[in-house]
C-alpha cells in the first residue's frame, strides 16, 4: 500500500465544533486508523496544521489533540505547496476572505456551512472555485447521521408508499447566562456578527430535504427573537438582535409538505434534539440523531377521539426500531473521508459550493418571507 501524506490547513478549529467534530473526531480519528483507504493500493493520510489568531489557544489545542504544527499566518500556510487542502470553520462573517485566498492559492477547499453570510458572496465563491478549477466542498454532515441514514434506507426501499408529509423538530433551551452558562457563543445571537438560527439551520434543512425528499418549490417562514438579552463570554449583558427561532413550511415539487421548527428557546420533550417524522400511505417513521423507528400501515394504532378520559393506548407501542444493531461512523468523519478521496479523484463529491449556496439562498428567502409575511417561490440559481 502506498501512503499519500497530504497537508491540511485547518483554520478556526479552536471553537467547539471545529475542535470536537473536525479535528479530534475526524482528522485525528482518521490518522489513528492509519488514513483513508481509497483503493487496494493507496491510502490518504491527512497531516494538519492549526491556524488561527490566538497563539495561546492554538498551542493549547495542539497539545490536547497531539498536533505539533500551528501558525497565526494564513498567508504563510497558503504559500506552502505541501498543504494541498484548506479547511475553514471560522465564524461565518470571517469565512469569505479566507476562502478567497485559498482559492487563489489553488488549494482544494472544504468549509463549514453556511458557505457565506449572504447569497451574493456564496455564488461568488462558487464562481471563483469553478474558474480556478479546484476541488471544493461544503460540510453537510447530517446526511451521515445514523438516524438519517436509517430513514433514507426506508425511503430507498419504498417503505412509505407515497410520502405525504415530513415534520422536523429541532432545538433545545439555550441558557441566557444568568443562571446557567450559555451553551452557544454569543455571536450566534447578534445579527451584525452573522448570527441567527435561520442562517445557521436552513442550509441544513435544504440539503436534508433535497437529498432525501425532493426539490423545494416554495417556503413560508415566521421567525422570532424570543430571548431579548443574554450574557456574553465576559458575563456582560448584550441585546440579542438575531432570530433564535423559526417556524417554516416547505412545499416540494412532488407534492409533499415539510414543516420544520427550529428553536434555541424550547425545552425538549421528544426523542432527540432533532427528530424528523415521515408519514406516507404505507407507513411512517421518525428519526433522531442516531435511532429511527417505523410503523407500517398494518400496525398503525386506531386512534379514537375522547377528551373525557385518559388515553387508552400507548402511542409509542407498535413502533419498530430500524437497524438497531448497525454501527455507523461519525457523520463529520464520513464526509471528510469522501472529500479526501475526492481530492485524489477516487470518488465523486456532489456537495460543492453551489449546494452550499442553495442553502444560503433558502435562508435568504426565509428572512424575506418573514419580513413580507408571504409565501415565496424558490428560483433556480443556475
Amino acid at each position: 500500500m502506498k501512503i499519500h501524506k497530504v497537508g491540511v490547513i485547518m483554520n478556526g478549529v479552536t471553537g467547539r465544533m471545529g475542535r470536537n467534530q473536525h479535528l479530534e473526531r475526524s482528522i485525528k480519528a482518521i490518522q489513528d486508523d492509519g488514513g483513508v483507504k481509497i483503493d487496494e493500493e493507496n491510502i490518504i493520510y491527512p497531516d494538519p496544521i492549526l491556524v488561527g489568531r490566538n497563539e495561546n489557544k492554538l498551542i493549547e489545542l495542539g497539545k490536547s489533540a497531539s498536533v505539533e504544527k500551528y501558525s497565526t499566518s494564513l498567508d504563510t500556510c497558503l504559500s506552502d505547496p505541501y498543504y494541498k487542502i484548506y479547511f475553514d470553520s471560522q465564524i461565518t462573517s470571517m469565512r469569505i476572505e479566507s476562502v478567497k485566498k485559498a482559492i487563489a492559492a489553488k488549494k482544494a477547499v472544504y468549509c463549514e456551512k453556511p458557505v457565506a453570510d449572504n447569497l451574493q458572496n456564496a455564488m461568488e465563491l462558487y464562481r471563483l472555485a469553478k474558474e480556478a478549477d479546484i476541488k471544493h466542498g461544503v460540510v453537510q454532515d447530517k446526511l451521515w447521521l445514523p438516524g438519517i441514514l436509517k430513514l433514507k434506507s426506508l425511503i430507498d426501499e419504498g417503505y412509505f408508499g407515497k410520502i405525504l408529509s415530513i415534520k422536523g423538530e429541532f432545538g433545545y433551551w439555550v441558557f441566557d447566562g444568568r443562571v446557567e452558562p450559555c451553551q452557544r457563543p454569543s455571536w450566534n445571537y447578534r445579527k451584525e456578527d452573522g448570527g441567527g438560527i435561520i442562517l445557521d439551520m436552513y442550509p441544513h434543512w435544504h440539503y436534508v430535504i433535497d437529498n432525501l425528499f425532493g426539490d423545494i418549490k416554495a417556503l413560508t417562514t415566521v421567525g422570532a427573537c424570543h430571548i431579548e438579552s443574554r450574557l456574553d463570554e465576559q458575563g456582560k449583558v448584550y441585546r440579542c438582535t438575531a432570530d433564535d427561532a423559526a417556524y417554516a413550511i416547505f412545499e416540494l415539487d412532488n407534492g409533499s409538505i415539510c414543516t420544520f421548527n427550529s428553536s434555541w428557546s424550547v425545552r425538549v420533550r421528544r426523542d432527540d434534539l432533532l427528530t424528523i417524522q415521515v408519514d406516507g400511505t404505507e407507513g411512517s417513521a421518525i428519526a433522531g440523531l442516531r435511532k429511527c423507528w417505523k410503523q407500517s400501515a398494518s400496525k398503525t394504532t386506531k386512534a379514537v377521539w375522547n377528551p373525557d378520559g385518559d388515553v387508552a393506548d400507548n402511542y409509542f407501542d407498535n413502533w419498530e426500531e430500524v437497524n438497531g444493531a448497525v454501527i455507523y461512523t461519525n457523520a463529520f468523519r464520513a464526509q471528510w473521508e469522501k472529500f479526501l478521496g475526492y481530492c485524489f479523484d477516487a470518488n465523486p463529491f456532489p456537495w460543492n459550493f453551489l449546494e452550499g449556496a442553495k442553502g444560503v439562498q433558502l435562508a435568504k428567502l426565509g428572512y424575506e418571507s418573514w419580513k413580507k409575511g408571504s409565501r415565496l417561490e424558490i428560483p433556480r440559481l443556475i
